[in-house]
């Protein structure tokens, strides 16, 4: 099982906190992994890094590393991001406002490369971005003409209801405060606008199977959710979540092609696919 490039695990500044989703304090060992563990609280379950390291030291870790990693699996990245976009109803939502004849607004948090965000400027969207990874959001900036910002999302101070459509594709499990971020979220998205996060999946069949050797769980997951988990955070923060997907069932190479498609059709119907897509919607008032 080859994981999914990960800053290497180093010693940090770490300290113990409350659960993020329930507020909990009791944990009990989850995943063992090289050089750090995870720990499932005994509320809520949650599986999480805790004691956590400070915010500062989890900023430090995306830097040049990272827009390399970026760059060499982007249009892959890319698109997946418009698989799980189209099942979980982006497009349809996307008709509804063109047919509207409304540009409607997007912030992508987490933007990376801004390959996304340039994608659906073309088909008409206002995009916006926000990227912490420095090195990323320049080139974002200079590379794509992107109007994208390095600061953490709640230091922008974005006007509340500024967006139609926020997506966060694999970066709720690297934030220190994911309730923080869910609520934010919500503050800035217009009434009745939708909220799209993907995360991997800690209830899908490859983190069963492999546990500590799972390609997820790596030093910059703070947070592993399931759909469980992930439902709650966007319920307790003024979400109803109107439908979550999961895909992949096997990683590539670890079963001939003819098993894998059996497995990743078979994890798509039945929801224990690797990763886990939710499209969550802002109340109307």
């Amino acid at each position: 099982m080859v994981k999914t490039w990960s800053t290497p695990a180093a010693p940090e500044q770490r300290r113990p906190v409350p659960c993020a989703l329930c507020g909990g304090l009791l944990f009990r060992p989850s995943l063992s992994c090289e050089g750090f563990s995870y720990v499932r609280c005994a509320g809520c379950g949650l599986v999480q890094i805790n004691p956590q390291p400070l915010e500062e030291e989890t900023r430090s870790r995306y830097g040049e590393n990272y827009l390399a990693y970026e760059l060499t699996n982007e249009e892959a990245f890319f698109n997946l991001q418009l698989l799980g976009l189209n099942d979980s109803g982006f497009d349809a939502l996307e008709r509804s406002f063109f047919s509207k004849g409304e540009r409607p607004r997007v912030l992508d948090i987490g933007c990376a490369t801004g390959r996304l965000l340039a994608h659906l400027r073309e088909r008409g969207w206002q995009p916006s971005g926000v990227e912490i990874s420095g090195p990323q959001a320049e080139y974002c900036r200079h590379e794509r003409g992107l109007d994208v910002t390095s600061l953490p999302l709640e230091e922008n101070a974005f006007p509340s209801g500024a967006f139609d459509v926020v997506l966060a594709s694999h970066l709720i499990e690297h934030v220190n405060a994911p309730a923080c971020l869910a609520s934010e979220v919500s503050r800035i998205l217009a009434p009745g606008g939708c909220f799209f996060v993907t995360t991997p999946n800690i209830d899908g069949f490859q983190a069963r199977l492999f546990r500590g050797r799972w390609r997820s769980a790596i030093f910059d997951h703070l947070y592993l959710f399931s759909v469980k988990t992930l439902s709650r955070l966007l319920t307790e923060n003024g979400f109803t979540v109107e439908t979550t997907v999961t895909w992949g069932g096997l990683a590539a190479g670890t079963a001939p092609v003819p098993v894998k498609r059996l497995f990743d059709r078979a994890a798509k119907r039945f929801g224990f696919g690797d990763v886990v897509m939710a499209r969550a919607r802002r109340a109307l008032q």
